[in-house]
């Protein structure tokens, strides 16, 4: 070509209205993804990520294109430094394009954008800006260095229009991204506490006797730490939220034996002295003001639902492990619509987490959560002057039990089983947050994440409170109070069998009628803490002894619970009865009367506790003068033409609930009652000798 057709083409290429729809289009893209990437979370920065995909969605077809057309014209130029970075550039060009639908795709349809395209994505981004700008800058300088010349004028000005008209344009583009940041007003929260809020512990201290506090010192919006419902239907932890469901952390809050009782503590200690129990039962309550003297069920409707919510327990950055709620909640950044209603605004702020989640990471994920210390903020408790207006009294304590136990070798996760190990087994998982590269026996890519059921062993409230999944729930934990669950994790760290096995001894043989001395051992096995645990007044496990004769005839019997499911007297019994000041026993579960115990026997981890037994062996049945001697029917005798045996069966049992605390809470026409979980059992047999 001459120089003449050379000229204009180049000068209708400057002024081409395709090129300057890509180079206005493709400075935006460059800008808002750097600024997404560099700069830190806001409402304008997630506006940019919502124009920036618009964007790109309107840009990939006029780009395509253009690269198809500046390709077919520029093909006949001879391959130099500027062609090359023109290759180059193109190339980026379609990778940028390709991983940046990927990218949408990903955002739109799936749990999680991809860590490998999200790479590319910024990595091409900074090449194609490495390549373009001299690929474009360069020849525009040359030409303005030949404009003396008189040949390129015309061509530095098109090359001037076009520089002013993509920087104008760029500008109102970004210009309209702060408009629109500026015009969207978040949800407003109303972190304050009531008007009438009793601040019976001093002001700096607004949510005493619980230790549990904000960030800030004051109050927190519900809201705010609420919506876990949002975060199964995002499709992104689906999973999760089905397991946690279920969970006593989700219906800790509406567990109908903390609410009653803490209606009764209100009552007589006054309502702002259930704050004690709301920081590790009912935080949104608690931080939202609830708990107070003029509000009638001293639970917010939230709070009731969702108890220790997703958020109330990730949004947690600091415990100690002193115990009583000892934690410090903040209050999480929320996405641009994430606490509005309809489809359109839970679209948008589930588009927002999935494709701009760094926040929502950094926010939600961290290690605390691995520790057992963060478990200590709620599982150990005490009672203070302040509660019980004598003195300190240690109640629950898992934690220190767990720190002291064999099952802690501090500095060496390959011996040490913590909380998490036992209590959230790993499962099978698609969840984004699945994998770990934290954990010693762990990796990024594993496909499994921790199990949010937290089975523990309580198998009464799931039904109580009729929460769907409730027989899958409790048949887990009847298996998990067995000990029957693998975990394959820490399979070699302990023994198999039962979590708490029972076995009998027995003598081999016996004389008929004389005393009969049995021992029931219970070691407490696989339980990383003592054995039971928690509330201790409420908790029951105890010995249950049967002994039969050979034709099924009762001998002996203990443990055996009657009609109206109370365990006979006598029983050998793991639990604790606390007492007041005066000596009363603490039976209706108030503890903030409770000074001290006047009994308590439960096992610590890997100890174990023997149960005794005596009763008389049936005599002989005796033949004389054709008449059998009369018995009792009350008792049994052996046929002295037969051999005797005596068949003893043990059977450790444990239930969340004593009888008479539901028959006090709920009336004992209720007929409510917890149910027996049998942890393990025993058979023996006895020989019966002849006198």
């Amino acid at each position: 070509m001459n120089g003449h057709a050379t000229k204009f083409s180049s000068e209708k290429e400057w002024l081409h209205k395709l090129l300057l729809f890509v180079s206005v289009f493709l400075a935006f893209e460059t800008i808002t993804g750097l600024s997404i990437y560099l700069l830190p979370f806001s409402v304008s920065n997630q506006v940019m990520v919502l124009l920036h995909t618009l964007g790109g969605l309107i840009f990939t077809l006029p780009f395509l294109w253009y690269l198809v057309r500046h390709f077919q014209i520029y093909q006949w130029k001879k391959l130099d430094h500027f062609k090359l970075t023109g290759y180059l550039s193109m190339l980026l060009g379609l990778v940028l394009s390709v991983s940046g639908l990927v990218l949408t795709w990903q955002a739109v349809f799936y749990s999680r954008i991809s860590p490998t395209w999200d790479l590319v994505h910024v990595i091409s981004t900074f090449a194609l800006f490495v390549f373009v700008l001299p690929h474009v800058i360069l020849p525009m300088v040359r030409n303005y260095k030949a404009r003396a010349a008189g040949v390129m004028q015309a061509i530095v000005a098109a090359q001037n229009k076009y520089v002013s008209n993509t920087a104008m344009l760029s500008v109102v583009l970004l210009a309209a991204i702060f408009l629109l940041g500026y015009s969207y007003t978040p949800v407003a929260m109303d972190n304050t506490f009531p008007e009438d809020y009793n601040l019976a512990y001093g002001g700096e201290r607004p949510f005493a006797p619980s230790l549990a506090t904000t960030s800030t010192g004051e109050a927190f919006d519900a809201r705010s730490l609420s919506g876990s419902a949002g975060c199964g239907s995002a499709g992104c932890h689906k999973e999760i939220y089905d397991e946690w469901q279920v969970s006593a952390h989700r219906w800790s809050a509406m567990d109908v034996g903390f609410q009653k009782v803490q209606s009764v503590m209100a009552e007589q200690n006054g309502p702002e002295s259930t704050r004690y129990c709301g920081g590790c039962h009912d935080p949104i309550s608690l931080f939202s003001g609830t708990k107070n003297i003029f509000v009638e069920d001293l639970t917010n409707l939230t709070g009731y639902q969702e108890g220790v919510s997703c958020i109330a327990c990730h949004a947690i950055k600091e415990t100690d492990i002193k115990g009583n709620a000892n934690y410090v909640m903040t209050q999480p950044d929320r996405y641009m619509f994430e606490l509005e209603e309809g489809e359109n605004a839970k679209f948008i702020s589930d588009f927002l987490i999935r494709a701009y989640p760094q926040k929502h990471i950094e926010t939600f994920q961290h290690t605390l959560f691995k520790s057992p210390e963060f478990c200590a903020a709620c599982h150990k408790q005490f009672i203070d002057e302040e509660i019980n207006k004598v003195g300190w009294v240690q109640l629950q304590n898992q934690f220190d039990n767990w720190r002291k136990s064999r099952w802690n070798h501090p500095g060496d996760p390959t011996k040490t089983v913590e909380c998490r190990e036992c209590h959230m087994p790993l499962v099978a998982s698609t969840d984004p947050s699945s994998g770990d590269n934290k954990d010693y026996n762990r990796t990024p890519d594993d496909k499994k994440h921790r199990s949010h059921r937290f089975l523990a062993a309580n198998q009464f409230m799931p039904k109580a409170l009729n929460i769907p999944g409730a027989d899958e729930q409790i048949d887990l934990t009847r298996q998990w109070l067995r000990g029957e669950l693998e975990i394959p994790e820490i399979a070699d760290k302990w023994k198999a069998g039962p979590a708490v096995p029972i076995e009998l001894i027995v003598p081999e043989a016996v004389k008929a009628g004389e005393q009969v001395n049995i021992q029931a051992m219970i070691t407490n096995n696989k339980v990383g803490h003592e054995f039971p645990t928690g509330p201790l007044d409420i908790i029951q496990a105890w010995v249950e002894i049967e002994v039969t004769d050979q034709d099924g005839n009762v001998v002996f019997t203990s443990g055996i619970r009657d009609e109206g499911h109370f365990i006979e007297p006598g029983a050998f019994m793991f639990k604790a009865e606390p007492v007041d000041q005066y000596g009363n026993l603490i039976d209706k579960h108030n503890l903030w009367e409770m000074v001290g115990v006047r009994y308590r026997r439960s096992m610590f981890p890997g100890f174990s506790d023997k149960a005794e037994f005596a009763f008389s062996c049936p005599s002989i049945l005796k033949q004389g003068q054709g008449n059998e001697k009369v018995i009792p029917q009350t008792e049994f005798a052996f046929n002295a033409d037969k051999a005797g045996e005596l068949h003893v069966s043990a059977r450790l049992l444990y239930r969340k609930f004593d009888q008479f605390l539901l028959n006090f809470l709920f009336g004992a026409d209720a007929g409510l009652t917890a149910p027996v979980t049998v942890m393990s059992e025993d058979q023996k047999i006895i020989k019966v000798k002849a006198k």
